[in-house]
C-alpha cells in the first residue's frame, strides 16, 4: 500500500472518529473507495503470480488423468493378472502330471522282472516313450512362463512409467509393513531356490559342518 493511501484512509478515520457511529452509506463507500484504490497496485502484482500457479496445478492435474488413464489398471486387474494366474496354475498342474508319468515309469523300469530280457526289453521301451511324450511339457509351460513374464513387464513399464511422472522422492515413500508370513521366512531364512552363484554353496555347508559330516554319514551306513 503506497503512503498516500495510508495517508488518506487516516484522514478519513479521524475525519470520522467523532461522529459516535453517525456514518452515511456515503461514508463507507468513500472508505471503500479508498481502500480499494490503495489495494490496487498490491493485486496487479499478486494476480499474475496467483494466475500462473493455478495454470500450473490445472496442467499438473491434466498430466496426472492422462498418466492414470495410460496406466490401464481395469485391464490388469481384470485381465492380464488373473490371465497370468491361470498361466501359472495350468504350469504347476502340466509340471505335477509330467513329473508323476516320469517317476511311476521309472519305479515300473527299476521294478520289473528281468528274467525274461525280451519283455523287459519292450516294457523299458513302452515306459521311455511315455518319458520323452511326457519331457513335451517344457515347450507348452514354456511358452505359457512367456506369457506371465510379458505380463510383468507390461505391468512394470506401467507402473516405473507412472512413479517416474510423480516425482515421489525416495523418502518419502511408506515402509511396508512385515507380515507374520514374511518375518517367519526371514527368521528361519527360507528364501527358497537360490539362483546360480546364490546361496550358500555345498563347499560353504561342508566347511560349517566340519567333523561332524563323517558323524552325520555314520548315521546312514
Amino acid at each position: 500500500m503506497k503512503q498516500e493511501n495510508i495517508a488518506r484512509v487516516i484522514d478519513f478515520l479521524e475525519e470520522n472518529k467523532n461522529r459516535q457511529g453517525e456514518v452515511s452509506l456515503t461514508d463507507v463507500m468513500h472508505l471503500a473507495e479508498v481502500m480499494s484504490g490503495s489495494m490496487h497496485d498490491f493485486l496487479s502484482t499478486v494476480q499474475p503470480a496467483v494466475t500462473e500457479e493455478l495454470t500450473m496445478i490445472a496442467k499438473e492435474i491434466t498430466r496426472m488423468k492422462e498418466e492414470i488413464s495410460q496406466l490401464r489398471a481395469n485391464d490388469m486387474t481384470g485381465n492380464k493378472i488373473p490371465d497370468a494366474g491361470r498361466e501359472l496354475d495350468a504350469i504347476v498342474e502340466a509340471t505335477e502330471e509330467a513329473t508323476n508319468t516320469i517317476m511311476e515309469a521309472a519305479e515300473e523300469i527299476m521294478g520289473a522282472d528281468t528274467s525274461d530280457p525280451e519283455a523287459y526289453q519292450e516294457l523299458v521301451s513302452n515306459k521311455m516313450i511315455g518319458i520323452f511324450e511326457a519331457c513335451t511339457f517344457q515347450d507348452i509351460t514354456g511358452q505359457r512362463i512367456s506369457k506371465v513374464v510379458g505380463t510383468l513387464r507390461y505391468i512394470d513399464e506401467r507402473v516405473s512409467s507412472f512413479i517416474e511422472h510423480l516425482r515421489i522422492p525416495e523418502d518419502l515413500e511408506a515402509e511396508l509393513e512385515e507380515t507374520d508370513e514374511q518375518r517367519r521366512q526371514r527368521e528361519l531364512i527360507l528364501h527358497g531356490p537360490q539362483h546360480s552363484g546364490e546361496g550358500v554353496s555345498q563347499d560353504d555347508i561342508d566347511a560349517m559342518l566340519g567333523d561332524a559330516q563323517a558323524d552325520i554319514d555314520k548315521l546312514f551306513d
